[in-house]
């Protein structure tokens, strides 16, 4: 099982290289946009099935260590 911090990772080839969920194209400001309007980890997961919670959960996650201003590791490429 991945750690969270493996479950996003950034591309130049993909969106931009914006953070994303390893092995899609679901960016986590799409994720944290989702959420805003009131889904709930389980919408999400109804509404793109190739998700999983815990890339769900990492990108919610790698969102609030950015915004607390912890150190976080390099994004890897994916």
């Amino acid at each position: 099982r991945p750690k969270m911090s493996d479950l996003i990772v950034s591309q130049p080839g993909v969106l931009g290289g914006k953070p994303v969920i390893r092995g899609t194209r679901i960016s986590v400001a799409f994720i944290l946009q989702c959420m805003a309007s009131g889904m709930t980890v389980d919408a999400i997961l109804t509404a793109y099935p190739h998700l999983t919670r815990e890339g769900v959960l990492a990108a919610v996650d790698f969102a609030a260590r950015i915004m607390e201003g912890e150190s976080i590791q390099p994004l890897r490429a994916g």
